[in-house]
């Protein structure tokens, strides 16, 4: 598969806008990881006050490790902020932290792209683990019901990531509206965080077209798609 052109075809330009998303995600983080926020307040505390000001009282900011491995688990409740986050007093951390507050929002709020996301994680795990070699198998084999058992798996995969970008756009406009209104950031800094935050989202839109290209060749190359089977 990996020595078909036709992969190589679909695959290059995800690949490419994938390093792209990436890269830029670290040069916009990196930029305002430098630049301290007027009120000096650490990601933690820009977090903390964000939630205060939506009313949520039951939900523990937590520091973890890893690099920009900042999450909410709605599970338990935890908003597990990275090192470079947590303490931190910099634009790129409040909006970090901001964005991770938003999701806590979204499951208080009981957002239903969040819900969907959520049930939709047991089976995302399944068909990123799986679905791809199960349709290789199927290719090799030359069994198409194998491959169309991969297809399915992986289709849960796209499925999880187009849902994930409604989820993951929302909680970066919440935290870019609610952490000017409430003075966590200046209108100068405004700039600073939406950038930040808009180019983290591009690694998820490059995720999603990227499993979809992956998607579509394998459709192609199964005869389901163009009328061909190779």
């Amino acid at each position: 598969m990996f020595f078909d052109p036709l992969y190589l075809l679909f695959m290059l330009p995800a690949m490419a806008l994938s390093g792209w998303a990436a890269w830029k995600t670290r040069s916009a983080f990196g930029k305002y990881a430098k630049v301290r926020t007027m009120n000096g307040l650490t990601g933690a505390q820009a977090a903390q006050r964000m939630l205060a000001s939506a009313g949520i009282t039951d939900v523990e900011i937590v520091a973890t490790r890893g690099h920009l491995s900042d999450h909410y688990n709605p599970l338990n409740k935890k908003l597990a902020l990275s090192e470079a986050v947590y303490g931190s007093p910099s634009i790129a951390a409040v909006g970090v932290a901001c964005h991770e507050a938003g999701h806590a929002i979204q499951h208080a709020r009981h957002y239903a792209p969040l819900k969907l996301r959520s049930a939709l994680v047991p089976t995302a795990k399944i068909g990123s683990s799986l679905g791809m070699w199960v349709v290789i198998g199927g290719l090799v084999l030359q069994m198409q019901g194998l491959v169309l058992a991969g297809i399915v798996l992986f289709s849960a995969v796209v499925l999880f990531q187009l849902v994930t970008l409604p989820v993951e756009f929302d909680a970066s406009k919440r935290a870019k509206e609610v952490a000017f209104q409430h003075g966590l950031i200046t209108e100068q800094e405004k700039e600073g965080v939406a950038k930040v935050l808009n180019a983290a989202a591009m690694t998820y839109v490059a995720a999603a077209i990227g499993s979809i290209l992956t998607l579509l060749y394998f459709l192609i190359r199964s005869g389901l798609l163009g009328g061909r089977r190779s």
